[in-house]
């Protein structure tokens, strides 16, 4: 007996789901976990872990933090870059942080909970504190002395033409100290908590400073990467770091230094990004080779 043709195709539509199940689901996983377990494979399917005297201690395929319990830079070990990951390298919340380059004033609210730095002052922070730690000038154009964006808000008596009425530096709230006493002849306010002075009508007027061009602290060090979990940092911020690793262990800076290059990647395929150094693999070998004092 010939089945109705509706049933008929449904039936169809049964196997076909049944058999791209089996396929798909079970028979294509498993090769490629199989594949994964090759020789020269393995250790990259398996997350690339690291382990010192039997204990996992990390991932070269996933960058980690430095830092003591109260989140200060432990001085003995080479830094990673910032990350935006939930709390910092966290592979369950990777992402960037969607600030671009045209946010440059912060948030300061009467709440501080609910104040937000923009990325300007983000990178002004943490440029002046990577400089204080590794001793080298950490200025950067467009930032403070206190490490927030140099940016005032202008007040024209024409909107955004006429002489200027009022200026107000936007992240720097009282009682904080202007970075600039004056513009174009007018006194500079500090931000007061809560006020939208863009809103407000004034001009967003981010000031250079007479910070040098090219800052000693490299972009690497100073912005986070799209996913958060980048395991390497430039060979530049690398370099910058090996005078204190080594003070901090009692190190010649020069066997510091060989250290580095030893641990210094290539660009992907020969052609594809930059060298980098992996931070983790070269702090445990700082770990052998120079026992902390």
């Amino acid at each position: 007996m010939r089945l109705p043709t509706w049933i008929a195709q449904h039936l169809a539509a049964l196997r076909a789901v049944l058999v791209f199940t089996v396929l798909l689901g079970l028979v294509y996983p498993l090769a490629l976990v199989a594949l994964g377990q090759l020789p020269g494979l393995n250790h990259k399917a398996d997350g690339s872990l690291i382990t010192v005297g039997g204990d996992t201690v990390g991932s070269a395929l996933i960058g980690q933090s430095f830092t003591d319990a109260d989140g200060n830079p432990v001085g003995r070990y080479f830094q990673s870059r910032p990350s935006a990951a939930g709390d910092g390298y966290d592979p369950t919340s990777t992402s960037a942080s969607n600030l671009g380059p045209e946010s440059v004033v912060d948030t300061i609210a009467t709440d501080p909970e609910e104040s937000s730095e923009s990325l300007l002052t983000q990178v002004c922070g943490r440029s002046k504190s990577v400089g204080e730690l590794n001793g080298v000038d950490g200025r950067r154009p467009y930032c403070t002395d206190d490490g927030v964006g140099a940016v005032l808000a202008v007040f024209r008596a024409d909107g955004l033409t006429g002489p200027v009425t009022r200026v107000v530096s936007v992240n720097q709230a009282a009682p904080a100290t202007p970075f600039v006493t004056e513009y174009e002849g007018v006194a500079v306010e500090p931000a007061k908590p809560g006020e939208d002075y863009v809103a407000a009508g004034g001009v967003v007027t981010p000031i250079r400073g007479d910070a040098p061009a090219e800052p000693a602290v490299p972009a690497d060090a100073v912005t986070a990467s799209g996913s958060g979990l980048d395991p390497q940092i430039s060979p530049a911020y690398a370099e910058l770091q090996v005078n204190r690793v080594a003070r901090e262990r009692g190190a010649d800076p020069a066997a510091v230094r060989k250290l580095v290059k030893e641990h210094t990647g290539g660009r992907g395929l020969g052609f594809m990004g930059e060298p980098g150094v992996n931070v983790l693999e070269l702090n445990i070998a700082l770990d052998k080779q120079f026992a902390a004092r």
